[in-house]
């Protein structure tokens, strides 16, 4: 194959990861629009810009900046964080089943909130700091039990899921043991929902995405170049263990900070990978787009479940309809394919 065939291959992924990009943030700025302004009043574009900008409108500027507002940007980020945190496993670990969902982490962090709250009596604030807290100890335990001899996304799969089989079963004792009131709230935690959003929740997960976000993205050649196994990329010049430690650290502390402030919105971290790169195909990183991906699922996805019914549904409800038949059809294409999971 010739010098110039290879380079304008490269073009070509390039030019297709440019537009589907550039496509998916069109995309997720139209929803996001049309977010603030749809709802039980109809609110023109000009009146929703003049309530971003900070000018008073009569009843826009509450339903848009304190209700929407608040709210739609808590979808976008969160989404944000669970796409990118989810396409950071699937790839360091070579398998699209290694979601935050499928390994145990966000249980882990579920277990923690559900603990708190019924156990604890914990509200607000002080769940969100256990299911981090929780979130952060199950994934570093994960890592813990997988490390023993050479490295194995395998084996960390498979600890992964037995540790999430083990921490449902603790939710299921808390919840078999909460009072009435203790068990409305563990189950609306559970569920992952944006009802409530503040600014004040929000806040976390923006600092959180102003940080980390980039050092993902800053990561992506050597993600990328980890999918090729250890030897070559450190033969590639990757520091393997290090690049591992940082990518693991980042995306847990990405997908917890999310998860403490929505719940555990379930199967955006494991859709969007595989989405993002059916749509990009062959590219350098995922991580952008992937995010964007999970930005566009949180944001429809909230839309349906509150207008799309005659009842209002949480966000994790419409994500968990849509994701598990997309797990079933993965598992179908992969074992069509070959693959080994």
């Amino acid at each position: 194959m010739s010098a110039a065939v290879i380079a304008h291959g490269r073009r070509t992924r390039v030019r297709r990861r440019t537009f589907v990009t550039g496509l998916l943030i069109l995309l997720v700025l139209a929803v996001y629009a049309v977010s603030l302004m749809v709802g039980n009043t109809f609110y023109s574009p000009g009146e929703v810009m003049r309530v971003v900008l900070g000018e008073t409108v009569p009843g826009a500027s509450f339903t848009v900046g304190e209700l929407r507002l608040p709210r739609s940007s808590l979808a976008v980020l969160a989404g944000i964080a669970f796409g990118m945190a989810g396409v950071t496993f699937q790839t360091m670990l070579r398998n699209p089943l290694a979601s935050p969902d499928i390994i145990g982490i966000t249980a882990g962090a579920s277990a923690a909130a559900v603990v708190g709250i019924v156990f604890f009596s914990l509200s607000g604030a002080a769940v969100s700091a256990v299911a981090l807290a929780g979130g952060l100890v199950t994934a570093l335990a994960i890592a813990g039990l997988s490390s023993r001899g050479a490295f194995s996304g395998t084996r960390l799969i498979l600890i992964g899921i037995g540790v999430a089989a083990m921490l449902d079963a603790v939710v299921t004792y808390a919840l078999s043991q909460a009072a009435a009131w203790d068990l409305q709230t563990a189950m609306r935690w559970l569920t992952g929902s944006l009802n409530g959003a503040t600014w004040e929740s929000a806040a976390p997960v923006v600092i959180a995405t102003i940080v980390l976000v980039p050092v993902l993205l800053a990561q992506g050649r050597n993600l990328d170049l980890l999918r090729l196994g250890d030897d070559t990329a450190a033969a590639l010049g990757v520091r393997v263990g290090r690049t591992r430690l940082t990518l693991l650290l980042v995306a847990v502390a990405l997908l917890a900070i999310a998860t403490a402030a929505t719940g555990p919105i379930a199967f955006v971290a494991f859709m969007a990978g595989p989405i993002a790169a059916r749509l990009v195909g062959p590219a350098a990183s995922l991580a952008l787009p992937a995010g964007l991906v999970g930005a566009l699922l949180v944001l429809v996805a909230d839309l349906v479940g509150q207008f799309a019914f005659d009842g209002r549904y949480p966000v994790g409800v419409v994500t968990g309809a849509l994701g598990a038949p997309f797990l079933v059809l993965l598992l179908i294409r992969t074992h069509r394919s070959g693959g080994s999971l």
